[in-house]
């Protein structure tokens, strides 16, 4: 009923799944992961206690195809069971049960295990592992690229419902208090897998900070731009005083007002960020990253 990917990141360490199904919320089912430990997916006649589980004996240092031996052994229902598993160091495993309704198999690679069941046929997980491995660029843009190309080899041989993509580093959760970088879902959409890529391009602008080397500063021409964009988002709407992050060092060198800028457009700015929840992106007094630029100029109609 699904098919799904399992990798870890060999530049940064990330470990993360991605799943795609025709069946309700699969991402509540399928992904389990925790840094420094490992990355498990469990399908077909999913056994979620292959999660916690093997997470535990990842973290205690077993390997990806140990941990999976153990989990099927384990199991009297194993040859109904799908999963794939790789650990903090690379390795991979995956499994298909016997009973597993075909199309049922796996594919695995460096740091990599692909696996899906009822599909349309092995070019699936062929086509997910080939792209997976030839696509440059992050773990979850290399993982959603992967479900884009099973999809279009045919993917679910049942149609399409919910996809997903979890993706764990230490620390990389939200205010670094867990460690999900990234937990995506799309529960129930005639199109699951093109609009969780949507939805993690939206999760790139909201929770990812400033490049200092991009900075525009906010003076002149583009100081009256950005003046009246806001002029017409903020229009008729009660403004609060945001105060500025202390929590952070923030990417641009603090401004003094002038030149065009002042401290009540700076307020402004600060406030329809917070608004848009952008403040991530908040650049320092004076400046403003081009990601809140074109955002502005979209949703202000500029």
């Amino acid at each position: 009923m699904t098919f799904s990917i399992v990798a870890r990141d060999a530049v940064n360490g990330e470990l993360g799944i991605a799943v795609a199904s025709k069946f309700l919320a699969a991402g509540a089912v399928v992904p389990w992961a925790r840094a420094d430990a490992g990355a498990i997916a469990t399908q077909a006649l999913a056994n979620v206690r292959y999660g916690p589980q093997g997470l535990e004996l990842l973290a205690s240092g077993v390997s990806a195809p140990d941990t999976l031996d153990r989990l099927t052994g384990d199991d009297p229902d194993a040859d109904q069971r799908q999963a794939g598993v790789v650990d903090a160091a690379g390795g991979s495993a995956t499994h298909t049960g016997p009973a597993c309704i075909p199309w049922a198999g796996g594919r695995t690679g460096p740091g990599v295990a692909v696996q899906g069941n009822i599909l349309t046929g092995p070019a699936v997980v062929d086509a997910m592992l080939a792209a997976f491995l030839d696509v440059p660029g992050r773990l979850a843009e290399r993982l959603v690229s992967a479900l884009l190309a099973g999809d279009r080899a045919g993917g679910d041989a049942r149609g399409r419902q919910s996809a997903a993509v979890l993706v764990v580093r230490a620390e990389g959760g939200y205010l670094g208090l867990d460690d999900r970088a990234i937990d995506l879902r799309v529960d129930d959409h005639p199109d699951p897998v093109p609009e969780l890529a949507r939805l993690l391009g939206i999760h790139r602008l909201l929770w990812e900070t400033a490049d200092p080397t991009s900075l525009i500063v906010l003076d002149g021409e583009i100081a009256a731009e950005v003046r009246a964009l806001l002029g017409r988002a903020l229009a008729g709407r009660r403004r609060v005083t945001i105060p500025p992050d202390t929590s952070r060092t923030l990417p641009g060198s603090p401004r003094p007002p002038g030149d065009g800028w002042t401290a009540d457009d700076q307020a402004a700015l600060r406030f329809w960020s917070s608004v848009e929840n952008l403040e991530m992106r908040d650049a320092g007094d004076g400046w403003i990253d081009p990601a809140v630029l074109d955002f502005l100029r979209g949703s202000a109609g500029g």
